[in-house]
């Protein structure tokens, strides 16, 4: 589409301005969704597992979701060792529920608008659907 039939309302309509940085990362999406799936938490190991993370990469990620809220982390022990349990905070799952109702609309949107050009270039070149 020229500049001149823009609509000027449709400035910064692909800013995306409601999707939080803090999630919007393909680690830290796989992290949360992980958590998501399971509200009791998971063990770092297993979360690790999970998101095909390194132990460093993964630190690195928590300590951004554990700073931002999202997170919390407990450290426990089974037997001699040491364990970290990671569960998603209440503050956390409200944010990415948001998140992915952001996510939702953009991919809904991006769909009509597919479908709108879709229709509008058949119907310029004398197609239509049989």
């Amino acid at each position: 589409m020229n500049n001149s039939m823009r609509n000027p309302s449709d400035r910064g309509q692909f800013a995306f301005d409601g999707l939080d940085r803090a999630l919007h990362e393909k680690a830290r999406l796989g992290i949360l969704s992980s958590l998501t799936a399971n509200p009791q938490g998971l063990l770092f190991t297993e979360l690790k597992a999970l998101c095909s993370l390194t132990d460093g990469n993964l630190s690195r990620h928590m300590q951004v979701l554990q700073d931002a809220g999202l997170v919390e982390v407990w450290k426990g022990s089974q037997g001699k060792r040491t364990q970290t349990l990671v569960r998603m905070t209440e503050e956390g799952r409200v944010r990415f529920m948001d998140y992915i109702g952001v996510l939702e609309q953009i991919v809904s949107e991006a769909s009509q608008a597919s479908q709108q050009v879709e229709k509008s270039m058949r119907a310029d070149l004398g197609w239509s659907p049989t």
